[in-house]
């Protein structure tokens, strides 16, 4: 028997075959353990977005009371929206490395479920509890970063641009959220798929920062990101007292549109459908076509 140690990481068909181990390891996890890990992918993912939203308020200016510039950046969009998308990376980096349960990543155990090693039901199980999970971690982050104030540094830019973001992604129509959300997961599934090669825990990280970083960057929309960066801004609008509105210049009435109504309706479902989409159909079906299937598999 060969003793030779292998360290190279793993080939695409090798890879296909661990999404698929992977992918039934999940569908049969205990209920509590799957509703606990995810959670826990709530809140990383939220705290990856709280890095980002405090980077990102880099790229506004505010004034302080003698009308004198008091927090600005030279960086061009581009640039900031680059550092914006590269520290956003946290959250999917501690989802892998530290174990739980997200979502949009688990969108691949459909490459299981495709080649019959998985049940509808027990797919369908899996992404219920986790999508729950997720809301409910997400928004428990929401009420501890609310109750911090930490939306008030840099004389209230945080805040604003939590405000701002949200903003953005409560205008999309219906067909715009959707083809964001396949965009999206379509690369945070390519950097989930890409982490099954790995052989350490850098290759990992290295595997999730560019494909992440992408996404935020270009704007894409991430269900589970969402879910944290919504909520807090309508805390903040809802909440946040006149001083805050009078540190940066605006009305909650120019933020009438951040309802949870329109988080819900005009965002988290639409693009919820679109990384459904992006990730299951454009990576985990596309995938187990090329290297599973069982015409395939035979060969």
């Amino acid at each position: 028997m060969s003793t030779e140690i292998r360290i190279d990481a793993l080939m695409p068909a090798e890879m296909a075959k661990r999404a698929e181990y992977v992918g039934v390891r999940k569908a049969e996890a205990a209920a509590l353990t799957l509703f606990v890990l995810a959670l826990l992918a709530g809140a990383f993912i939220a705290m990856g977005a709280i890095f980002s939203t405090t980077v990102a308020a880099g790229g506004i200016s505010i004034k302080d009371a003698a009308g004198d510039a008091a927090f600005a950046t030279a960086l061009p969009y581009g640039i900031t929206r680059f550092l914006a998308g590269l520290v956003f990376c946290l959250g999917l980096i501690m989802v892998v490395v530290g174990g739980a349960e997200l979502f949009t990543g688990n969108n691949l155990i459909v490459m299981a479920w495709a080649n019959g090693k998985v049940t509808t039901t027990a797919l369908l199980r899996n992404w219920a509890i986790v999508y729950a999970g997720n809301l409910v971690g997400s928004l428990g982050t929401v009420l501890i970063l609310f109750f911090s104030k930490q939306f008030l540094n840099g004389n209230g830019a945080v805040g604003l641009t939590a405000l701002n973001i949200a903003n953005g992604k409560v205008q999309l129509d219906f067909i715009q959220a959707v083809a964001s959300g396949i965009l999206c997961n379509a690369l945070v599934c390519l950097a989930v798929w890409m982490t099954f090669g790995a052989r350490s825990t850098i290759d990992k990280i290295a595997a999730i920062v560019f494909p992440i970083s992408g996404f935020v960057a270009a704007g894409f929309e991430h269900s589970v990101a969402n879910m944290y960066f919504i909520p807090i801004a309508i805390m903040i609008k809802d909440y946040a007292g006149e001083g805050f509105w009078q540190m940066i210049g605006k009305t909650p009435a120019d933020f009438a549109s951040l309802t949870w109504g329109s988080f819900v309706f005009k965002n988290l479902i639409p693009v919820t459908i679109g990384n459904i989409i992006g990730g299951g159909i454009l990576v985990g079906v596309v995938y187990w076509m090329v290297y599973l299937r069982p015409e395939k598999a035979s060969k």
